[in-house]
């Protein structure tokens, strides 16, 4: 228990410095003006078109996602979204529906879209393989989950997105070199990324450039910024939750079952348990099985990033999503979520675990 609980906090403090991290750059950047200006340059390119500025919107909430981590498209881009819905007196539902199941679903593909997947890049270089090994696995699937969510999204949407709408008003007033700096802290971030630079070293040194510069240009945004300690402490509590979690019978049953099931298996039952736990204990508890095979490690993200979404405790960003929501005035049943989002769940399970089995 004690070896456990070190070695599982020895992966995740570096976690947590890079949460730390990438909210700072997120906050700023939203108080920057970047998340409303996107949104409403992309409510006039929509040119009055409900459709279009919703695939205009999927656009944003996938590299939100990708970029900046599925946790600030649900926690910062869903009020823009919904608020951006209401000023052309659109239905608020779809678009919020949208960004949490891109939230989810879109945050395969880079180490620094998902906590689970900085946990499996640790893994990824104990066998001697990186950045670039990741982004070859993860690619496919995580093109194919994005596809699969944007077709049930059209599918179940299709009335509420057919309509059109009067030209958005002009986002608010931001000052420039804040938001052009910003901006370009997010692009180099990916860069850095993308290039093999350590998530936590990376979004660190993004955060610092961006405190740096709003210091500059109008420290008054400074104390606004809001870390989350919060979720720190939840990711604290999940940790210990995995120690009981791994110990468990029917885990370890689980755990002897996946190290030689079919491929195919192993996103399923991820799915299952990280919508009975919660999808960072899931990932801890299923990992020692699977670490030998980065293929099989793939299986196991595409299970615990794009199925926690039957339930609402399935991932912190879809709880902090949900709360969002509600002070927007967007209500959100339980069990009408698990209804539509189960479909989404075994589309795009299904789908990306065939896109990695073709790549592989």
């Amino acid at each position: 228990m004690t070896a456990l609980a070190t070695e599982a906090a020895g992966r995740v403090l570096p976690v947590l410095l890079f949460l730390l991290a990438i909210t700072v750059v997120a906050e700023i950047a939203t108080l920057a003006g970047v998340f409303d200006v996107a949104a409403h340059r992309a409510a006039r390119a929509g040119r009055g078109r409900t459709w279009l500025l919703w695939l205009l919107v999927v656009v944003l909430s996938t590299v939100s996602t990708v970029l900046l981590s599925l946790d600030t498209t649900a926690v910062l881009l869903t009020p823009v979204v919904i608020a951006v819905a209401r000023q052309l007196r659109l239905p608020a539902l779809p678009f919020a529906m949208t960004t949490v199941w891109l939230a989810n679903t879109a945050s395969l593909l880079l180490p620094v879209s998902n906590l689970t997947n900085l946990l499996a890049l640790h893994r990824f270089q104990e066998l001697g393989l990186g950045t670039h090994e990741y982004l070859a696995l993860a690619w496919a699937p995580a093109l194919a989950a994005v596809v699969a969510t944007v077709v049930v999204l059209a599918v179940l949407f299709r009335h509420e997105l057919s309509g059109r709408y009067a030209l958005a008003p002009p986002a608010g007033e931001h000052d420039r070199w804040l938001l052009a700096g910003s901006t370009g802290v997010l692009v180099a971030l990916a860069a850095a990324v993308v290039a093999g630079v350590p998530p936590a070293a990376a979004a660190t040194a993004a955060a610092v450039a961006l405190v740096v510069l709003t210091a500059w240009r109008d420290a008054a945004l400074l104390p606004q910024v809001q870390l989350p300690w919060r979720m720190i402490g939840l990711t604290g509590v999940l940790l210990l939750l995995v120690l009981v979690v791994a110990q468990t019978a029917p885990v370890e049953t689980l755990t002897r079952h996946l190290s030689d099931a079919p491929l195919w298996q192993v996103p399923a039952v991820a799915a299952l348990l990280a919508n009975g736990v919660n999808n960072l204990p899931a990932y801890l508890a299923l990992e020692p099985a699977l670490d030998h095979d980065p293929t099989r490690l793939m299986a196991l993200l595409i299970g615990t990033n794009v199925g926690p979404l039957i339930t609402l405790h399935a991932s912190l960003a879809t709880l902090l999503w949900r709360d969002r929501c509600r002070r927007a005035g967007v209500v959100v049943e339980a069990r009408a979520f698990a209804a539509r989002s189960a479909l989404v769940v075994v589309l795009a399970v299904a789908s990306a675990t065939a896109a990695l089995l073709w790549r592989t």
